[in-house]
């Protein structure tokens, strides 16, 4: 296993503690727009052992692409769903149906990295974050690694009317990624522990965690149902849905530090601000 880390120095790869840095002409777009099997290549020709970077800031795993979202694929978030919402009818649909619920999540530029403020809306009083493994895709849908994303999400908005999805979910700095690419061949599915983590000041008022093997659909399934009739470019981030909700009596707050964590990937940390 690898970590594909994307620094404002350049990209570096971190294998068994070591730091390995690539050339500086190479971006991450050019690089995981390759076949698995050739990005493996390129990683051992051209990653030159380094010291370990004097922690410049980390940057989002993402340039230009597009970032997608399943919902509804842990028993707990068709929970949240259903009681959220004026009728929970859709959603337990869903959760058994044979075609998934995907929408699209953000641009890049909604896109934020490890460190980052990331937003609540004004207009929501039920701002929640959503920890979730993040696929990043191939040109061809092959999965090229995994990072951890938080879609931000207005509860409340959604709950509404479920036609407000894209009020809930889409929005300057709607989403998070990183802090790493975990590059393997091994599935990481139903072996993944996910963890969150929530401060407000010096006191945690939230912690929860999620095993991936709790997924009600198989990562390929999710896959493949998001390339129908649908191109996507080399890089796509699909999140997976989360299992790790809070209960209904919070809501983040301004200021709150936001922890999403796995141990083979690392912490994505945000801090919270409302954006009007």
């Amino acid at each position: 296993m690898e970590q594909l880390i994307r620094l404002e120095t350049g990209l570096f790869v971190k294998r068994d503690g070591t730091w390995n840095r690539l050339g500086a002409g190479t971006s991450l777009d050019s690089l995981l727009a390759q076949p698995l099997d050739e990005v493996r290549r390129l990683l051992e020709r051209e990653a030159n052992a380094v010291d370990a970077p004097a922690e410049p800031k980390a940057l989002a795993p993402i340039e230009s692409q597009e970032v997608w979202a399943a919902g509804v694929t842990y028993k707990r978030s068709l929970a949240a769903r259903a009681e959220e919402a004026v009728s929970p009818d859709p959603y337990e649909r869903v959760y058994t149906a044979g075609r998934p619920e995907l929408f699209f999540k953000a641009t890049a530029s909604r896109v934020r990295g490890p460190g980052d403020v990331i937003n609540i809306r004004s207009d929501s009083t039920w701002d929640v974050p959503e920890p979730e493994l993040g696929v990043v895709l191939g040109a061809e849908g092959e999965v090229l690694g995994y990072t951890l994303g938080n879609d931000m999400s207005a509860r409340d908005i959604e709950g509404e009317n479920p036609l407000y999805l894209p009020q809930t979910k889409i929005y300057r700095a709607c989403c998070s990624l990183g802090p790493t690419v975990l590059v393997t061949d091994e599935p990481v599915e139903g072996r993944l522990a996910l963890w969150c983590r929530i401060r407000r000041g010096s006191r945690e008022v939230f912690r929860g965690d999620v095993s991936t093997s709790r997924l009600r659909r198989p990562i390929a399934e999710l896959v493949a149902y998001l390339r129908r009739a649908n191109d996507i470019p080399p890089m796509t981030v699909l999140l997976t849905g989360t299992g790790i909700v809070p209960p209904d009596e919070f809501a983040c707050e301004e200021g709150d530090l936001i922890e999403i964590g796995a141990e083979e990937i690392g912490v994505l940390r945000n801090p919270a601000v409302r954006v009007t």
